[in-house]
Parts: C-alpha cells; sequence; structure tokens
C-alpha cells in the first residue's frame, strides 16, 4: 500500500474494520443457527458478499495478504451456500479465526510493518483443506415440469436453493406479476415481504412479453409449503396470475450439470432490466441493489479527528458566548438598559443556537456499545472451547450508546473482564454439577444509562471471590500488614483483587491471572473518567459494575477557585454544593467529615491533596463541593464558586497523562487555563483507607 495516499489508506482502513466487524458478527449469528439446528441460508449467503466485498477492496489498495485470504474464505463460503459443504464447529472455528488473522493483517498494513504474517498462510492452508474436502453432489430428479429457458439462466446459487426446496418436498408456483415501472421498486419490496411468509422466491426474470410501454411483467419462481388457494389469498390480485408447477411422470427429467453457469451471454430477451436488478431471494451477486446505494448516498464516514476539532470550535463559541454574557451585564450596570437587554437577547438566541449545535456534534460521535459487545460474544465463544467450559452468554443494553473514543479504549478492559470471568470465576462442569448449577455457565452482559454516565456490569454465576484466600494471599505478599486485616471492611477485601501482582490462585493461568491485569483495568477505566466496583458471594457468582461518561468531548462543569487557582469539576461528577464554615466538620478515623442528611461525608480540602500555595488568605466562608460517582461521594472543599460553564477538556501532553487527579486543561475565558479535575481519581485516592498499608499505585502527584 506504499503507492496509496494517507486519506485514501484512512478510508481503506475504516471501510474494511467495518467490513470484518459485520462478518464477525454474522458468524455469530451462524454459530448460534447451527446450535440452534435451524437453516439459515441468507446468513451464510451474507457471509459470502462480504468476504467478496473485502477481497475487491484488498486488490483496490494492493493489500496482497488480505486478498489471499479473502480468496481462500470465499471459497469456502461458496462451498457452503452452494450445499457442497456442511457448517460444523471445525469449519466454523476456521472462519473465526479469519477474523483474527484479519485483524492482524489491518494491524500490520496500518503500522507500516514488514511482516510475513506467517498466520495468514496457515490459514490459508486450512481453508484449502475445507475447500477439497468439499463435495461437489450430482443433480437430484427434478419432478416438476420447468420451462428450460428458465433453468438456463439460474446462478449456481438458484439452482441449489432450487435442489435444496425441491429435495425437502416443497411445492413449486409461478407467480406471472404485470409492474409498473414508476412504481416497481416500491411494489418489489411489498411483494417481497408478502411472499417471504410463504416460502421462498428462487429466481425471477422477465416474461419478455410487455403488457404496455409503462408496465414490464415478470415471472417468479416460487417454493412453499402452502397450497395454491392460501397463496391465492394472500398474493393473488388483478395484476397478479398464481400456478402451481405440475409434476412430470416418474423418471422424467433432471437439472443436467450443463445447465450450470457457463459465463456465456444471454439473448436481451431474457436480460433483467438494470431497474428492476434487485432478486426477491437472497442473491449471490455482490453489487448492492439500488435501495441501498440510496441508502449509502445518505451516510458519510467522518474522521473521529474532524469531530474533534468542531467541538474545540463549540468550546471557543462557549468562551465567547460567556464574554457576550458579561458584556451585557456590564452594559446594563453602566446605565445603557436599553442596549443591555439588546445584547441580552442576543445572548439567549446566541446560547440556544449552540447548544444544538453541541448536541448534534455529541451525537455524530455516539456508538452504541453492541460494536464491542459482537467481539466479545466471540472472545467467549473461543476461550470456553480453549477451556472446555460450556459458557452462555447474555447481552442486554447492547444499543446504549457513548462517546467513540471511549468504546475504542473500552474494548481491552472489557475483555480481560471477560477472560477473568471464565478462567477464573466459571467453575468446570464437574464442579458446577456437584454443587447443584446447570452444566452452562452464564455471564451476563449489560448496559444502561443513568444520567450523564454510562452503566456496564459483567456478572457471573460461578464460584465468586474468595475473600479469605485472597486476605491471605495479600498478606503473604506483604501487600497487607496482619495488624490492619481485621480493620477492612468487605468493600475493601474484595478491592485487594486491583491490587498489582494479587491472585487468588498459586500459578497464573494461560489466559488471565497473571497479575497484570485488574490493577490494570482499574488504571485504564479511570483514564477514561470512570470507576470499577465489584461485589461478589462465594459459590453464587461475582459482578463487575463499571460507571463512565457518556462523552469526553465538550462537558458542563463548575469552575471553582481555591487558594488563587481555578479549576473545573465536570458536572456529570457534582451532586450538590453547599456552604461550609468548618464548624460541622469532625474527624473520624484520622479523616475529617461532616455529616449531610443523616449521613457522613469525607471530606478533602483540596489545597492540601493538591499541594498548593496560599496566593491569598482563603474566605472564612467556603464551600464543600459534593463530588459522586457510582456509589461513592467524597466532598470538596474550595474557597469560591465562580459559576457553571461548558468547556472542551483538552489533554496535559505526554509528560503530564501519569498524574493522577486531572482530567485535562481547558480554556475559560479571559485568557485563563485551569486545570479539569478528575472527580473519580480524586475519589479513589481519598476514600482508599488501606492505601497506607497497601503498597500499590502512585500518589496524586505521579
Amino acid at each position: 500500500m506504499a503507492d496509496v495516499t494517507d486519506k485514501a489508506r484512512e478510508e481503506f482502513f475504516s471501510e474494511a474494520q467495518e467490513i470484518i466487524e459485520g462478518l464477525s458478527k454474522n458468524l455469530l449469528a451462524l454459530d448460534a443457527a447451527m446450535k440452534s439446528e435451524t437453516e439459515d441460508p441468507a446468513l451464510v449467503n451474507e457471509a459470502f458478499r462480504a468476504v467478496h466485498t473485502l477481497k475487491g477492496l484488498a486488490g483496490l489498495f494492493g493489500a496482497s495478504k488480505m486478498g489471499l485470504l479473502s480468496h481462500r474464505l470465499e471459497d469456502v463460503l461458496d462451498h457452503l451456500r452452494l450445499g457442497r459443504m456442511t457448517l460444523n464447529e471445525r469449519v466454523l472455528d476456521v472462519l473465526f479465526s479469519a477474523i483474527d488473522v484479519y485483524g492482524q493483517i489491518l494491524a500490520v498494513e496500518k503500522h507500516g510493518l514488514d511482516d510475513p504474517l506467517s498466520s495468514v498462510d496457515e490459514l490459508v492452508d486450512q481453508l484449502g483443506y475445507l475447500g477439497a474436502d468439499a463435495n461437489s453432489g450430482s443433480s437430484p430428479a427434478i419432478e416438476y415440469e420447468l420451462d428450460p429457458g428458465l433453468l438456463a439462466v439460474l446462478t449456481e446459487y438458484e439452482e441449489h436453493r432450487l435442489r435444496t426446496n425441491i429435495e425437502q418436498g416443497l411445492r413449486l408456483y409461478r407467480l406471472r406479476v404485470q409492474f409498473d415501472l414508476a412504481t416497481i421498486d416500491k411494489a418489489l419490496e411489498d411483494m417481497k415481504s408478502r411472499a417471504k411468509k410463504h416460502g421462498e422466491i428462487v429466481t425471477y426474470l422477465p416474461t419478455g412479453e410487455s403488457p404496455s410501454p409503462d408496465a414490464i411483467e415478470l415471472d417468479l419462481l416460487m417454493a412453499s409449503r402452502d397450497d395454491l388457494a392460501m397463496l391465492i389469498g394472500s398474493l393473488g390480485a388483478d395484476n397478479v396470475v398464481i400456478e402451481e408447477v405440475p409434476r412430470r411422470r416418474a423418471g422424467v427429467g433432471t437439472i443436467p450439470p450443463s445447465m450450470a453457469p457457463t459465463g456465456t451471454s444471454v439473448s436481451p430477451k431474457m436480460m433483467v432490466t438494470p431497474s428492476v436488478s434487485e432478486s426477491l431471494a437472497a442473491e449471490p451477486a455482490v453489487v448492492e441493489p439500488a435501495g441501498s446505494l440510496r441508502a449509502v448516498s445518505q451516510t458519510v464516514r467522518v474522521d473521529i479527528r474532524k469531530l474533534d476539532q468542531l467541538m474545540n470550535i463549540v468550546g471557543e463559541l462557549a468562551i465567547v458566548r460567556s464574554t457576550l454574557a458579561r458584556i451585557g451585564e456590564r452594559v446594563r450596570g453602566e446605565g445603557n438598559r436599553q442596549l443591555g437587554s439588546e445584547l441580552q437577547r442576543l445572548h439567549r438566541s446566541f446560547d440556544r443556537r449552540l447548544a444544538e449545535m453541541q448536541d448534534a456534534i455529541l451525537e455524530v460521535r455516539m456508538v452504541p456499545l453492541g460494536q464491542i459487545f459482537d467481539r466479545l460474544a466471540r472472545v467467549v465463544r473461543q476461550i470456553s472451547r480453549e477451556l472446555g467450559k460450556e459458557i452462555r452468554l447474555v447481552i442486554t443494553g447492547a444499543e446504549t450508546e457513548i462517546d467513540k473514543l471511549i468504546v475504542e479504549e473500552l474494548s481491552d478492559p472489557l475483555m480481560h473482564m471477560i477472560r477473568n470471568a471464565i478462567d477464573h470465576g466459571i467453575e468446570a462442569a464437574e464442579e458446577r454439577r456437584t454443587v447443584g448449577k446447570p452444566v452452562a455457565g452464564t455471564i451476563a452482559l449489560n448496559a444502561y444509562q443513568k444520567g450523564n454516565h454510562v452503566m456496564i456490569e459483567i456478572e457471573d454465576d460461578g464460584a465468586g471471590i474468595d475473600e479469605s484466600a485472597l486476605v491471605d494471599r495479600a498478606v503473604r505478599l506483604g501487600k497487607l500488614s496482619t495488624s490492619d486485616v481485621g480493620e477492612l471492611t468487605r468493600a475493601e477485601v474484595l478491592g485487594l483483587i486491583f491490587v498489582p501482582g494479587l491472585s487468588t490462585r498459586a500459578e497464573a493461568g494461560e489466559l488471565s491471572g497473571r497479575g497484570v491485569g485488574m490493577d490494570v483495568v482499574k488504571t485504564n477505566i479511570g483514564k477514561l473518567g470512570g470507576v470499577i466496583d465489584v461485589q461478589s458471594e462465594q459459590g453464587i457468582g461475582t459482578k463487575m459494575m463499571i460507571t463512565l461518561p457518556i462523552t469526553l468531548a465538550i462537558v458542563s462543569a463548575l469552575v471553582v477557585e481555591v487558594y488563587g487557582h481555578t479549576f473545573a469539576i465536570p458536572m456529570s461528577s457534582v451532586s450538590e454544593a453547599i456552604v461550609f464554615d468548618g464548624r460541622g466538620s469532625r474527624v473520624v478515623d484520622g479523616r475529617e467529615t461532616m455529616t449531610l442528611r443523616g449521613t457522613t461525608l469525607p471530606l478533602c480540602r483540596l489545597e492540601q491533596l493538591l499541594g498548593l500555595s496560599e496566593k491569598e488568605p482563603p474566605p472564612r466562608r467556603r464551600f464543600v463541593v459534593v463530588a459522586s460517582l457510582a456509589a461513592r461521594r467524597l466532598g470538596l472543599i474550595v474557597d469560591r464558586l465562580v459559576g457553571q460553564q461548558d468547556i472542551v477538556i483538552k489533554p496535559l501532553g505526554h509528560s503530564l497523562s501519569s498524574v493522577r487527579g486531572f482530567a485535562g486543561a481547558t480554556e475559560l475565558g479571559d485568557q485563563r487555563v485551569g486545570l479539569v479535575l478528575d472527580a473519580g481519581a480524586l475519589i479513589e485516592e481519598v476514600l482508599a483507607s488501606i492505601d497506607a498499608t497497601i503498597t500499590a499505585g502512585g500518589s496524586l502527584h505521579g
């Protein structure tokens, strides 16, 4: 791909990834259909189309490895859809392996690595062996009097579907339908949806007889179990004639092999006009129907970086909006009430339009979590087979939307948690039988929106976490002192699984449990502005709960001042702000707290936590900003509440990216720059009462 422009490369990677994800989803549906012993030829045909498109894309951009793999994969899928090969676990395993290898190829191409990718050659060989095992099969006897002209133009796939329907004992019907050329697309769609309720349209073609210059007549060959009367009652109309194709006398007629497509041209009389080129059956053609092309023309693939640029502009406009509001207030204060009122009216209109623009851009950034849930389903299938465990994955809330940038960073943490659940959580089949559990373990993946956050839950019905074993191992490894064991709450004990190097297993597993797992998961979730909590009951199961912001782009924030320094706290983490004079606070177990509506609220003096030097004496009356995330709360003591403002969070740069407690920086107007506090990290830092005894993680200052 050396001669391809950067823009074309990005387009190639984006389109290829989209096709591969769709193919993966399709294979999962095939797997489910095979296990439920249901046949859906359309699924195989869709997979064939996807691979064919991928092969063409690879050829266009010179991705030779991808082209070779796609060619072999296309052969196997062609055998499957033509009935020459039976879909089984072995075939599906190879097909799923292709998804992984496609990902490797994209990684190599994207980063310009000179990697021979031996895995491609190995998989190509496996696909070749599968293709060699395929049976071409012989044509069964045809029991119906079919028009030889129609048989002559059947594609190989249509011939296969015709044979299959005949072998299953279905009746064949001929539908002669007249269509108005002006409305043929809509009429075909209507006929298609009604016909699918009764059977399968194998093929169709023009009769060559035009009832009028503005109409066209088509012959449709349909296979159905229903009788003629039922079809006439459902599909019959003035422009439709339905007749059953009579059976031949015994021993007369077969579909000769010579009837298979030869590549020779068809007479003009038998050709399908371009305007009706969409087949009512699942067609093997890779050219998308006109309806799909119209849909594609209304869709634009946008680079996320361009959306980031738009968000930056919106952030700058938000600063202009705030400046406009201040000017209006100043003008009114100086006595020019009419001009001040006009500026305020203009500000309200500007504010409304800016909010609409912000919402529209955010909506474009949103993608369903189903994008990564589909990948996790494939991981569950693969790992469960490797470990010999039967796993049932239940997914709910896949339509829940979140910022695309968060989705891209969420895949690896979720994948590790799923691996942990299967490897550590779900017991072996014999052990589950012994304790009276179903042999098949269940992993539930659930997502839903809660306010300005998205909740993701991963729950298994496995053995649960052995808390005593976890504490014992923490003591043995020096992560916890014996004197503090009795003071740990249950939540703090379960939180030990996030300590680096700590596992309840004496030996590391092949898939997980190597001590470089849940601590990294927690860190990565924290970088996204989220937190992770765990609940577990031994013998019943474990539930991991992730709380994430919906977006990391533009957010509404509370601007505060502490010791002359300005900070912004995302409003999604702020539940309320109250006046604080210091008289209501008390120290409990070395921690400053206050009572708020009957509950104890831990307090944090930001100037002490952040090590701020005093620029000016703090006011006597200060404020407590109550930050909350999931079920955790923390009171942040600040000097002043400046106001609420929409901000665009910008990264701190590589050298400061590891500093905990800050989500980034933002422009606040009047040439002021403020640091954005990471409420999740602050809550974790302050509420971790075992920080003194657990030698894990760094301080707030890196």
